[in-house]
């Protein structure tokens, strides 16, 4: 069993496959061990020394026996106003108005397997024998405040998933009996660390800009992201990794965590005065305020934490597989994802069935599976000012309605797809003009609008009703096969009808009402493949992956913008949940132009696709497109399940100054078998230096074929990348070269010639 306990030095010691996460007891108080490279055994001496420090209390009850203070304690789950004056993973007002309690050890229970969260997304075992779990209970005698602490780790991959339940158990007298507990912070999990010399890594952006890698060494006083916009949000994601100095893409020690959760989370790191770093993550306390009666419990939202000896790559490679086999689920958490066009950058709003079947027909023409009709198909949506909330097809736009699109499409032999924004409601809406009650608000204020909209109170039971009813009889009037779930604006007045003691609920609430809603749907739905969208990467989570195995990465489909934006969101997520599109130049977002192989190849690192109007393309672009969907079918099952290695990445060349500048990556499928190496320039100077490209992941006893992604040869290729450049001057390995595993990782590719205008160039490896 990966979870022990020894009975008589009162420690838990928490083994995955190479890793060791310590937790003891002292004194009744639990207390942090250390998150280290396995070990077998735990002697009791390399512990926290308990020495005088200046301005320590000590509990009382042990004040003339040892010098004992939680402040100089690395703590496994800190308490607040009881002489530990760091952050508290836990604040819980009871009835004399204090915050302080005293938890302390009150049993435990270890088992096999993994219990299912209540209405919370998590992850979960294929198998019992998968993970093995430990519940610790910790109790507060005079409030009657209980809190279980859950640690699933998991036998065969190196991560441990913990969450936090709160029970008002009621169990008290005197002004504490039948009195609810105002509960005001609880975090999923607390990390202490002996030390502070480490970086914070953190995924930060903005809309368009989503999930750039930002690193920053650790400081004395607090530092960490968050998100207050009802959202996990495009400008953090509820991820961050703490590193070691020596860190990089291959080696060092490397602690992640990811909160799987939608709605605001902080993600918080205070380096004390000893230089001790304490890590916590959780439903951030903004807005929040859970009221506890007597016997009421609550369950916090997961915390996946994992822990490498080797570096950033495999910390990344290690959530991809458990997010991918332990996370995701349904029909479509195993199968190759089909390849898109979306109308919408063809058409916006102005459409009929003759212009849809015009582009399906080039569509279906160039080999692309699956057609996609995005915003504008229901109520009188012929721009972005009214109608959401009236999910009824637009008989005006498609008389026919969907059965026509849907049967005209599949006819085509391509699936249809669709889009949906359920979660918002216009004001110039049927359904906001009935319940005009059922959009987020406070009594008395105004009410703001995003994208001319407002956001609907998914914490009432009768509005998640509404949608699931509306939707499922949409889903159920059309043969149905692709659904993009859109959330266009945050949350603002997030307020409901309820009590004033009820109010500072309503922020989770919307996400339990969320989360019911598309469980009801995929559950009714089982063949459907759900794709999430937040405005492109708003709402790019773990919690939105156990619904939908696929996320809209970003709106911004520049192929230099998507560069800093998949390699980021790709530190946590893996390939098969990135939805990444070609689109049309100059880009819709920011005006560029690139060559239509650069976008292809930036596009190839995730699920595929179209956004483009394909009836205006030449005929060279229409042949060039039938060529990259050809070949996309020949290598997505290693791009949406393979192993990625991130061989150069944007924020390293940002760091060397280099002007240069380039990016390199590698998918491995996992027999290794077959290999996915691309390389996109952004800007080159003349006479650059050579670089070697070592690979990764390889079978190094076995040969590799080395094929081009375009039916030119490698030299003709580059040539047409940079118009005048002779093919004599590209010293690259020629096509059809067969090399050795070990040599193409120990001596690796050389690259003398960079593009001088940027471009792209992919290769294909194959196993013989």
């Amino acid at each position: 069993m990966s979870i022990r306990f020894d009975e008589e030095k009162k420690v838990f010691l928490l083994n995955t496959p190479s890793s060791t996460y310590i937790i003891r007891i002292f004194n009744g108080y639990l207390l942090h061990g250390g998150w280290v490279s396995k070990i077998s055994s735990w002697s009791g001496n390399c512990v926290m020394p308990m020495i005088d420090r200046a301005f320590a209390p000590v509990p009382e009850e042990l004040h003339d026996k040892v010098d004992f203070s939680l402040d100089t304690q690395q703590c496994e789950f800190p308490i607040p106003a009881r002489s530990d004056f760091r952050m508290s993973a836990i604040e819980a007002k009871s009835a004399d108005g204090t915050i302080a309690c005293e938890l302390l050890y009150a049993g435990h229970r270890i088992y096999v397997g993994k219990k299912p969260l209540k209405d919370l997304p998590a992850t979960y075992v294929n198998q019992d024998s998968d993970a093995d779990t430990l519940e610790i209970d910790l109790y507060d005698s005079l409030t009657g405040l209980q809190v279980t602490l859950f640690y699933t780790v998991w036998n065969n991959i190196d991560v441990i998933c913990r969450h936090t339940e709160v029970c008002n158990t009621g169990k008290t007298t005197g002004i504490y009996k039948d009195v609810p507990l105002s509960l005001q912070k609880i975090m999923s999990a607390s990390v202490d660390f002996a030390s502070s010399r480490y970086s914070l890594l953190q995924l930060s952006g903005a809309h368009a800009r989503e999930r750039h890698v930002i690193t920053r060494d650790l400081v004395p006083g607090l530092q960490g992201v968050e998100s207050r916009r009802c959202m996990s949000s495009h400008q953090q994601n509820p991820f961050i990794a703490l590193l070691s100095d020596n860190a990089c893409e291959t080696s060092g020690e490397v602690f992640g965590f990811n909160l799987v959760y939608s709605g605001n989370f902080t993600a918080q790191v205070e380096v004390d005065q000893f230089n001790m770093s304490r890590v916590q993550l959780g439903i951030n306390p903004y807005n929040f305020d859970w009221n506890l009666k007597g016997g009421g419990t609550f369950c916090t939202p997961e915390v996946v934490m994992v822990r490498t000896q080797n570096g950033l790559g495999e910390m990344s490679r290690i959530y991809h597989d458990l997010y991918r086999s332990n996370l995701c689920r349904g029909k479509w958490r195993d199968r190759d994802r089909p390849i898109v066009i979306n109308n919408w950058e063809a058409t916006y709003f102005n459409f009929n069935a003759e212009k849809l079947f015009s582009l399906a027909d080039t569509a279906a023409k160039e080999g692309i599976e699956l057609f996609v009709l995005d915003d504008g198909w229901f109520g009188k949506r012929d721009n972005d000012r009214c109608s959401l909330g009236d999910w009824i097809v637009n008989k005006q736009k498609l008389p026919g309605g969907l059965e026509e699109i849907a049967d005209g499409i599949h006819k085509r032999g391509m699936k249809f797809g669709l889009w949906f924004e359920p979660e918002m409601i216009s004001p110039d809406s049927d359904l906001y003009r009935s319940h005009p009650d059922w959009a987020l608000h406070i009594e008395g204020r105004g009410r703001t609008l995003g994208r001319h909209q407002l956001v609907l109170d998914l914490s009432r039971d009768d509005v998640v009703n509404y949608l699931i009813e509306a939707l499922s009889k949409v889903l159920s009037s059309a043969s149905i096969d692709y659904v993009k779930w859109d959330f266009n604006r945050s949350p603002t007045e997030v307020a409901s009808c309820v009590s004033a003691i009820e109010q500072q609920k309503t922020s989770h609430r919307f996400y339990l009402g969320l989360y019911r809603l598309m469980e009801t749907l995929v559950t009714r739905f089982p063949d459907i493949l759900f794709e999430s969208c937040s405005g492109g990467g708003g709402r790019f989570d773990p919690a939105m992956l156990y619904y939908m195995p696929q996320t809209w990465t970003s709106d911004n489909t520049d192929a230099l913008s998507r560069l800093p934006i998949q390699f980021g969101t790709s530190i946590a997520y893996p390939s098969s949940a990135m939805s990444c599109h070609v689109s049309a130049v100059p880009n819709h977002q920011v005006g560029r132009i690139t060559p239509l192989a650069q976008r292809s190849h930036v596009a190839m690192a995730g699920t595929y696709g179209y956004e483009l109007d394909l009836n205006k393309l030449s005929a060279p672009e229409l042949e060039e497109i039938k060529e990259q969907v050809e070949l996309y079918k020949k290598i997505r099952h290693t791009v949406q399940f393979g192993d990625l290695y991130r061989i150069e990445s944007p924020w390293n060349k940002a760091a060397k100054a280099e002007a240069d500048d380039y990016c390199a990556w590698e998918l491995v499928s996992k027999d290794k078998n077959q290999a996915v190496v691309t390389l996109v320039w952004n800007f080159a100077e003349s006479n650059c230096s050579t670089d070697l490209i070592k690979l990764q992941g390889l079978d190094k006893k076995a040969n590799y074929v080395i094929h081009n992604s375009s039916s030119l040869t490698l030299q003709q290729m580059v040539r047409a990348i940079n118009f005048d450049m002779p093919a004599s001057e590209f010293n690259a390995v020629p096509e059809g070269s067969i090399i050795s595993g070990e040599e193409l990782m120990y001596l690796g590719l050389l690259i003398v010639c960079k593009p001088q205008y940027g471009g792209s160039v992919q290769f294909i490896l194959e196993k013989v």
